[in-house]
């Protein structure tokens, strides 16, 4: 009989990854601000040239506080490498570059992030890396997508805005005897709600600007997985220069200690928003997979262990209807972002797709009513209320 157990998620995330009994006995993993670390004597560099580890060059090579935040986060997600990023789209675009070459294939779903999709459809076309769009949850079309040189498959779950959950178990059966890779951007679950490797995903992603951190005050990304797929990202990531810097990682490590705390609070606020909001006269639908109404409930019941606190909805379509709304809030901040302790409320039309005309944002589903709502860990019935008085 085997007595050994794992550690709690909460007791990982204080105490996974630290640097312990540093020399300055500091409980707190040290900020190591700087760009270039000296060498006590010559056998030092010959130590390094042999691959030590814990052993540092150069900052844009790597850095303790750096690979602290990383081993938090790939025992957090049940990975075996984490690589940092200085943001979430530095995580895609060098884990695409890194991963792809001329003449290869890339199959994406269309309601991944504006700027991610922007990267495949039009930027991969000047190294030769063809890319096809299909849409989210239709199987057929992403198994009919595939061609001989197709290399990767990238999605999004839950999706942004609409909060769409790829059924990951189905998805691995198109892929797992394919010579390819599956990455999945799982910023809106997190690894509390949802894990994909173990769904025999390939790599994950994150954009830890949002619930890692957790407090609206850095940037950042990850990308975790086997060493096999990691350890080419990490040596593309040297040339390409997006590191993390020793600030940022020391704030990620900050907010991952409390990241059970604060999901489990996201997670209750989010449903109970979620109830409110469906059940108010002047919203027309609600989108959230805790709710039944959200098409794709039962897949994220049997994946997921909580639905985040991502509350997409729609009122009168009718811009000028919304900006009134928005302007009547006292607690929820207007911000395009998500995942911090502070609720943040979005009107995408007017935001994030400003640069895109009626019909073009209509084609990818943005309409003039359609509202998200990143709900924080305020007390549940403050948020409530604020919704109630300002809704027209």
């Amino acid at each position: 009989m085997n007595n050994k157990r794992s550690a709690g998620f909460s007791t990982t995330a204080v105490h996974a990854g630290e640097i312990r009994y540093n020399e300055y006995g500091s409980i707190t993993t040290p900020i190591v601000q700087t760009s270039t670390f000296i060498f006590k004597n010559t056998r030092e560099i010959q130590e390094l040239a042999l691959g030590a580890k814990n052993r540092f060059e150069y900052g844009r090579y790597g850095h303790p506080t750096q690979y602290a935040a990383e081993r938090k986060l790939a025992a957090l997600e049940r990975a075996e490498d984490a690589v940092l990023f200085s943001s979430g789209m530095s995580a895609i675009t060098t884990t695409l570059f890194a991963l792809l070459n001329a003449g290869d294939h890339i199959i994406i779903t269309d309601d991944a992030y504006k700027r991610t999709l922007d990267f495949c459809q039009t930027r991969l076309g000047k190294f030769d890396i063809d890319c096809t769009v299909v849409k989210m949850g239709d199987y057929g079309a992403i198994a009919a997508a595939v061609r001989k040189n197709t290399r990767v498959f990238f999605s999004e779950s839950p999706t942004n805005p609409y909060l769409n959950i790829m059924d990951l178990e189905r998805l691995m059966g198109i892929f797992r005897r394919r010579n390819m890779l599956v990455i999945s951007d799982s910023t809106f679950a997190t690894p509390y709600n949802q894990r994909p490797l173990e769904f025999g995903v390939h790599l994950v992603m994150h954009s830890a600007t949002k619930y890692l951190g957790g407090h609206n005050d850095l940037l950042a990304g990850v990308v975790l997985g086997s060493k096999k797929y990691t350890v080419p990202i990490r040596d593309f990531l040297k040339t390409t220069g997006g590191v993390i810097d020793p600030h940022s990682s020391y704030l990620l490590i900050r907010g991952l200690k409390t990241f059970e705390l604060r999901m489990r609070r996201h997670n209750e606020n989010g449903l109970a928003v979620a109830t409110f909001l469906e059940s108010h006269p002047c919203v027309r639908r609600v989108y959230y997979p805790g709710l039944n109404s959200h098409p794709h409930h039962e897949v994220a019941q049997r994946q997921m262990t909580g639905f985040g606190g991502v509350v997409t909805f729609e009122v009168k379509d009718d811009v000028k209807y919304v900006h009134t709304f928005l302007s009547r809030l006292k607690i929820l901040n207007i911000g395009p972002s998500l995942g911090g302790v502070e609720s943040l409320i979005t009107h995408p039309a007017s935001i994030s797709y400003y640069d895109y005309s009626r019909p073009q944002r209509l084609k990818l589903g943005i309409k003039d009513g359609l509202i998200r709502l990143a709900v924080g860990i305020e007390n549940a019935e403050d948020i409530i209320a604020d919704l109630a008085q300002a809704l027209p």
